[in-house]
């Protein structure tokens, strides 16, 4: 992406998806930018996991959860689950820039024809739309990595890793066992429509009245949304997780509005947000720290 092209506008990684190595330049950086990703937020995202979905007595809070699970099962623990959101990465981030771009530009020449420039409520549409479309990505590799997230010790321990995890799903209850939690993920991940505009509007302010760098723009528009995002889906991702890690035998919840009313009714409106100091603290410096490497990357190679 050039240094001059705002990076909410179609990117040239996008763009010029003919030429081979703007392709690979694609491959390299989505690869790059998801190991970011994983090594920065995955330790916040496993003890958000367990708050989001262990009994109240269980943990105190979130450094009372960071503790035990350390003393108890080593700092590795804080990385259960993390091949699947490692190896799935690639194809998300194909999914969700791809999709993201074509929206874009549906969007542009049908809604928007007259327009010199895609407006805010344009990216704000083309993020609701990628954030449904890698739904159908995201809600296997999600399932499998919330699962193993759980697994505590020997007693909680019921699969060996992630291929394990799918494969028993699938011999339980067929491809549904991987997808339990799809429209789930979906109204989550709607909140993509936040994500995008907002990521816009601060990439534009900051060019415009700041004398920030790329790097730094893509830093803090890319984290401060990531913050937006996460305080508007919270709830939805604490129903999501709750919906993912139940029985796929004998469920708990007949739909989603059912999963929602038990949280509440078990631990009240705080329910909805148990988790959120650990997500709230990595979404900057995670989402932030990915964007910065996969522009850079697609500068660089691209």
């Amino acid at each position: 992406m050039a240094d001059e092209k705002a990076a909410t506008d179609i990117p040239e990684s996008l763009t010029e998806i003919g030429s081979s190595s703007k392709r690979y330049a694609g491959f390299a950086a989505g690869i790059l930018s998801g190991v970011t990703k994983l090594i920065v937020g995955h330790p916040f995202d496993t003890i958000k996991v367990r708050l989001q979905t262990a009994s109240t007595s269980q943990f105190k809070g979130p450094l009372d959860c960071l503790l035990k699970t350390v003393r108890n099962e080593g700092p590795f623990a804080l990385y259960k689950g993390a091949t699947p959101p490692l190896v799935g990465w690639m194809a998300m981030d194909s999914v969700m820039l791809g999709s993201l771009h074509n929206y874009r530009m549906l969007i542009k020449d049908h809604v928007f024809p007259d327009r010199e420039r895609l407006p805010v409520i344009g990216h704000s549409l083309a993020g609701l739309g990628a954030g449904c479309t890698v739904s159908f990505v995201a809600a296997p590799i999600e399932q499998v990595k919330a699962r193993l997230q759980i697994q505590y010790d020997a007693a909680t321990r019921r699969y060996t890793g992630p291929i394990n995890c799918a494969v028993s799903l699938v011999r339980e209850s067929g491809l549904r066992g991987l997808y339990r939690g799809l429209l789930a993920t979906m109204i989550f991940r709607s909140s993509f429509f936040f994500l995008w505009g907002s990521y816009d509007v601060l990439t534009r302010t900051m060019r415009e009245r700041t004398a920030l760098s790329e790097a730094a723009i893509n830093f803090w528009a890319g984290g401060l949304s990531a913050q937006l995002f996460w305080t508007l889906a919270y709830p939805a991702d604490v129903i999501k997780q709750t919906i993912m890690i139940d029985d796929v035998r004998n469920p708990r919840f007949k739909s989603w509005l059912d999963a929602a009313r038990t949280i509440y009714v078990e631990r009240g409106t705080r329910g909805f947000f148990r988790g959120f100091v650990p997500t709230a603290i990595r979404a900057l410096p995670t989402n932030a720290s990915a964007l910065v490497v996969y522009e850079a990357v697609i500068r660089t190679i691209g």
